[in-house]
């Protein structure tokens, strides 16, 4: 009763091997090495994860919340304009929140549901969360 129970388990760790240059940690399964290996082949091929996912998943990685590792960091002093229904705002990014028309906000979100009247998301509102907003 000698046998491995899962025959492909000597094929899965040479390959884990020649890919990642090392053998796998102790007491993986075949199956999770398999999807890993899988997904460095994918990675290889495609070019893995974009910067801003890799950047999240380390500060994540250094015990900062996730919601807060997703975030996008405006620097006090960075201006945004949107325009809405003929009218253009213009936000100013300022410590502990935001500027708009004389008066401070929290978020982003608020002054896109006092802009347009209903829940938006504040930062896709604003064009900081889809390529068309990147334009500079």
């Amino acid at each position: 009763m000698g046998r491995d129970p899962n025959p492909e388990r000597p094929v899965t760790l040479k390959q884990w091997e020649a890919v990642f240059g090392s053998p796998p940690p102790p007491h993986l399964s075949v199956r999770f090495m398999q999807k890993a290996l899988a997904y460095e082949t994918q990675c290889k091929a495609l070019g893995g994860m974009p910067a801003v996912t890799r950047r999240a998943l380390k500060r994540i990685s250094k015990g900062e919340p996730a919601c807060a590792a997703r975030a996008i960091r405006l620097q006090p002093g960075a201006h945004l304009v949107r325009e809405w229904n003929g009218r253009v705002y213009q936000v100013h990014v300022v410590d502990g929140g935001f500027e708009l028309d004389g008066k401070m906000w929290k978020s982003l979100s608020a002054i896109a549901k006092h802009i347009t009247g209903v829940t938006w998301s504040g930062p896709r509102f604003f064009g900081l969360n889809s390529p068309a907003g990147r334009r500079t």
